[in-house]
């Protein structure tokens, strides 16, 4: 069998310039065309329509799982200013985590709204993030975490608001799931993978386009929905709770097993 967690398709073009970009795309999809006859496992949707589309026969759907565990009782957290939001990532091309900070700078400038940005993560992209953030004149506001361990990336997510996540295209977005666990909803750009980590005005809030402009307004637009943040506060947390080992393993383990045995 095979796993696959993503077709990376436009993530080859964020990393590499032409020709190696159309190289990489071409090796990916003649790889797994020579796969078509071998199970795949895969956990999202849109993974399984490419694979389909690229001639794959038998693939079957697993949840991915997080050893994040859900909290049983959310704390009191208001939706007030300044909006407390954060990424957590490497800090990569795809990832592009400087859109995060141009949208805090969209809502303090179209907005009139205050709002703080905590970046978690390490990679080749700190210093051009770090310079954005210079000339849009955020240090007040944007704060480099670097890499937390599980404990402290935990604490920050409970903390804050929302998670941010503006990446390219993502095979699901577990971080999305770790921040649910902690009572905190995502918005996240309309990117494959991100649609169904996070369900629309239920756990969080999908952007009408992938755009630092469009992820400002709609936490501008829930920024005067309290009630609504607090209903998609307790969806997020109860359905990341499905999410966790416990439930998942047992589905994976009985897979392995079935095609260990042929059956």
């Amino acid at each position: 069998m095979a796993y696959i967690h993503e077709v990376l398709g436009p993530i080859w073009d964020a990393f590499y310039p032409w020709p190696l970009n159309a190289i990489g795309r071409w090796q990916e999809r003649l790889t797994l065309r020579q796969y078509n006859e071998v199970p795949f496992w895969t956990a999202s949707d849109y993974t399984r329509e490419l694979l389909t589309e690229q001639g794959v026969e038998t693939i079957v759907q697993i949840p991915y799982g997080v050893a994040t565990r859900a909290l049983e009782e959310l704390p009191e957290k208001e939706l007030d200013e300044p909006l407390r939001l954060i990424t957590v990532s490497r800090l990569a091309p795809n990832k592009q985590v400087d859109h995060a900070v141009a949208a805090v700078w969209c809502l303090r400038e179209h907005y009139h709204l205050e709002a703080t940005l905590e970046i978690v993560g390490q990679g080749q992209c700190e210093m051009e993030i770090r310079q954005t953030v210079k000339q849009l004149e955020l240090e007040d506001c944007v704060t480099f975490r670097g890499g937390l361990n599980e404990a402290d990336k935990d604490a920050a997510l409970r903390e804050a608001h929302f998670l941010l996540h503006t990446s390219v295209r993502e095979g699901w977005g577990l971080n999305v799931v770790e921040a649910n666990a902690m009572g905190t909803p995502a918005i996240v750009y309309p990117s494959p993978g991100l649609v169904e980590s996070t369900r629309h005005r239920e756990t969080g809030l999908v952007a009408d386009e992938d755009s630092p402009e469009g992820l400002a307004a709609m936490i501008a637009e829930v920024q005067s929905h309290e009630g609504a943040y607090q209903d998609w506060r307790q969806a997020a947390r109860d359905r990341a709770r499905t999410f966790h080992w416990n439930e998942v393993l047992p589905m994976a383990c009985d897979q392995l097993e079935a095609w260990a045995t042929g059956e």
